[in-house]
């Protein structure tokens, strides 16, 4: 069965007449006389009684208009949706991003953009970094936010703010009400790392650190995220340098304390993949992009 003949006969049903179907149609009578008989002739049915006087529906006829011009519709539907995913006004992203990200620019990010592009259906996936570099190559993210210092390879990407690592120290601990704090004094102290299997960026980073004060941290615990991290600190299991964007969680019994003679700092970056960028992606880059120039 042609499209066409479904036109067709949608017209001719609402208008009940084949000259004023024939030019609403924009064609000839004969043609339209043609695709009725042979839409009927298809259907095994008659869909219209006409004489030369009147022409009417029967009662197939009557049935067969409802289901018509609902697929028309779906159809119309269908195509309006296609054209607002290809021109990006409508569409659907996933989005990674790391717990720490909640804290630091992430959140700004997509509301702007969510306000600006509200068709446009975002679903925000926590995952680590490893995860989300992962997804972007193999198509399960479209962009990710995470914590390395440097775009992988096969990837794209938009660097965010610096976040100067700090003393994540408990409340109750001697050195907590200090206004800066000397890593050599956290020598012996037990910290509280990043699960290097999960980010060895994160991981190295603040080993790099350390080292650079003239000591190896003792590891006491590992912990899958910043927030875990400072949770444990300010339970008293220990001491741990972590981006100062985690003082805005404001977990009670851990202090923040800036690290004196020390610019030390945790990069991120919003990373994609540029073998894969949707209408949707490029405008959700493009509004990053903007909003992260004001930023820096």
């Amino acid at each position: 069965m042609e499209l066409r003949h479904l036109r067709y006969f949608v017209a001719l049903a609402e208008e009940l007449h084949f000259g004023r179907a024939a030019l609403r149609l924009a064609i000839t009578q004969p043609p339209l006389s043609f695709s009725i008989q042979s839409l009927e002739k298809e259907l095994g049915i008659r869909l219209f009684e006409r004489d030369n006087k009147r022409v009417s529906l029967t009662a197939a006829g009557k049935a067969y208009y409802i289901e018509a011009q609902a697929i028309l519709d779906r159809l119309e539907h269908a195509n309006d949706t296609a054209r607002s995913v290809a021109s990006g006004s409508l569409g659907r992203l996933d989005i990674g991003f790391t717990g720490s990200m909640v804290y630091r620019d992430v959140p700004d990010i997509v509301t702007c953009f969510l306000a600006r592009h509200p068709s446009i259906e975002v679903t925000l996936r926590e995952q680590s970094s490893m995860e989300q570099i992962d997804g972007l190559k193999h198509g399960r993210l479209d962009a990710g936010f995470v914590n390395v210092p440097h775009i992988p390879d096969g990837l794209a990407g938009l660097a965010l703010p610096d976040d100067a690592f700090v003393c994540c120290l408990p409340a109750s601990h001697p050195l907590a009400g200090r206004e800066q704090i000397a890593l050599k004094e956290l020598v012996g102290r037990p910290f509280i790392m990043f699960a290097r299997e999960i980010s060895p960026a994160n991981y190295d980073n603040v080993i790099a650190i350390c080292r650079q004060a003239g000591f190896e941290p003792q590891t006491r615990y590992a912990a899958r995220q910043w927030l875990t991290i400072t949770a444990l600190v300010a339970n008293g299991l220990g001491v741990s340098l972590v981006p100062a964007s985690l003082a805005r969680s404001a977990i009670s019994g851990a202090r923040f304390v800036p690290i004196l003679g020390a610019r030390a700092v945790s990069a991120a970056h919003l990373l994609w993949n540029p073998a894969s960028i949707t209408p949707a992606l490029r405008l959700f880059l493009d509004a990053a992009a903007k909003r992260l120039a004001d930023l820096l």
